[in-house]
């Protein structure tokens, strides 16, 4: 695998240097994930401005959590469901609820739960949901607008997701205590070659 830094304060680029003094002085500690992404300035403050603006909405704490962690399950994400997992205790939400979600249960809140069945159906769906999955979502208490922000959250996601997956960020110190393994949850879609393979089919 293409070795990335995981950048320190030290190293990053000017660009990246202001954000990243910001995260430490807010959590003690810069995750390696905001580490990685220093690497490029203007998606360290994109994600840093997607991730603001998913807290500032209408979904409460616990429901963006929800959202944060199904999808990344969806996603096969261990670094982010821990990450968020480690969240979500320091903000002392339910823990049975977080739980639910890490592992794909049901949660025993009706209007969470059709929480979390929209957000695995919009990511496993890539968007490409039915009218009566948004339908469902909105009868459940659900309004419009939060169809949207589940997007953006979802959109907050696939960024820290797909990086992690090709950068093969390392599970931080501070989450590991809610790390989870989930090497059969996402499976690509065409095995990548190994050095010396050659994947194209013969004719006979």
């Amino acid at each position: 695998m293409t070795d990335f830094i995981t950048h320190t304060k030290e190293t990053a680029p000017e660009g990246s240097k202001p954000i990243l003094e910001a995260v430490q002085g807010k959590y003690g500690f810069i995750p390696n994930l905001l580490g990685n992404f220093a690497e490029a300035p203007n998606v360290l403050k994109s994600y840093t401005d997607i991730a603001a603006a998913v807290s500032q909405g209408t979904l409460s704490a616990v429901e963006q959590q929800i959202v944060l962690i199904a999808a990344s399950r969806i996603n096969g994400c261990e670094y982010c469901v821990a990450a968020h997992s480690a969240i979500s205790d320091m903000q002392k939400l339910p823990a049975d609820v977080i739980n639910a979600v890490r592992e794909d249960k049901v949660i025993a809140d009706s209007k969470l739960e059709a929480l979390r069945q929209f957000t695995k159906s919009v990511v496993s769906k890539q968007g490409w949901v039915c009218e009566n999955t948004v339908n469902n979502f909105l009868a459940a208490g659900y309004t419009k607008a939060q169809v949207l922000e589940v997007i953006l959250a979802i959109t907050q996601k696939t960024l820290s997701n797909y990086a992690n997956h090709i950068l093969g960020t390392p599970v931080d110190q501070a989450f590991q205590p809610h790390a989870i393994s989930l090497k059969e949850q996402a499976q690509p879609l065409a095995k990548p070659a190994r050095k010396g393979e050659n994947h194209a089919s013969s004719s006979n």
